[in-house]
């Protein structure tokens, strides 16, 4: 049976295909959140060889990777061809980097070749698992994912309106907790994984604005328990009415709960530290994955005086 959390892929994937175009002009959170996520690599000491964006969308955070790593191959990999021609405008002869059309949940690269996985606010919109164990594959011993989601408050006050609505069917993705994403890092076999929240809101004149935003963005709904068809306009008046409850000062807030991750490829008992990419703190947990069930998290802070420490020793 499916469950909450399953979607429709290929109707995620044609989605944001049809979005591409428009995409940047309502990006303003994903825009915000990718800067985050970038600013976080200043706590590595990363010096990667080939660097992959996965759910690179329209090349922005691919366009960054280039610049903060000239001497590394950038691969921008997204399945929505849109996207990826949108991507085009940001290459540069300078700083280019390569697009590839593939599922990231089955990457066309050989296991072990790949130093940074950097990606954006794609695991929403696949399977956490199946996405985990496919980067631990492609990762080096030693290489580094970073990445963020959406965590299970976002758009919390869309989809009460719609429960108040129709209860009968989901309206609104359901998107997964924070320490659920770590448990499944740990699975996959990934060692000494951070993780941490941060919240976000964005203010609306009317749900108009916020359901245009998100059809902009291509950020339907995709659960398989989905009305099918067009959403009637009374059922849209019933959802407007009791999205009005929590309207402050003259504006209607939309919450995202953003989940932020990073985790390390551990070292194998029998190969020797890869020098591409090295790792925060790896010394302290002994370069070994963490044994099955087990959860391995740490506060940023806690990272952030790791690193500290390293660099005064």
């Amino acid at each position: 049976m499916e469950d909450e959390f399953t979607l429709d892929r290929e109707a995620v994937r044609r989605s944001f295909d049809r979005a591409s175009a428009g995409y940047d002009a309502a990006a303003v959170l994903q825009t915000e959140v990718r800067a985050e996520l970038l600013k976080r690599l200043d706590l590595t000491t990363l010096t990667p060889r080939v660097v992959v964006d996965a759910g690179a969308g329209t090349g922005h955070a691919s366009r960054a990777l280039a610049r903060r790593y000239p001497k590394a191959k950038v691969l921008a990999v997204d399945s929505a061809p849109g996207m990826l021609r949108a991507a085009g405008a940001q290459n540069s002869w300078r700083r280019p980097f390569e697009r590839i059309g593939a599922d990231a949940e089955r990457l066309p690269l050989a296991a072990g070749s790949v130093d940074l996985i950097f990606s954006n606010l794609l695991l929403p919109w696949v399977h956490p698992d199946r996405l985990f164990a496919e980067f631990r594959r492609v990762l080096r011993d030693n290489g580094c994912l970073t990445c963020t989601s959406f965590g299970p408050d976002t758009l919390r006050e869309l989809r009460s309106a719609w429960d108040h609505a129709d209860a009968q069917h989901t309206h609104v993705n359901r998107f997964i907790d924070m320490h659920d994403l770590g448990d499944a890092l740990v699975r996959a076999g990934f060692a000494a994984p951070v993780l941490d929240v941060e919240r976000y809101t964005l203010q609306y004149d009317n749900v108009t604005a916020l359901a245009r935003d998100l059809q902009a963005l291509g950020a339907r709904n995709f659960t398989v328990g989905r009305r099918r068809g067009l959403t009637g306009r009374s059922r849209f008046g019933a959802m407007s009415t009791a999205y009005e409850r929590f309207r402050a000062q003259s504006r209607l807030p939309a919450t995202y709960e953003i989940v932020f991750a990073q985790a390390w490829a551990p070292v194998a008992a029998t190969s020797a530290r890869d020098d591409g990419a090295r790792g925060p703190g790896r010394g302290d947990r002994g370069g070994g994955s963490a044994g099955a069930g087990a959860e391995t998290r740490v506060a940023l802070a806690e990272l952030e005086r790791q690193l500290r420490e390293r660099r005064g020793s």
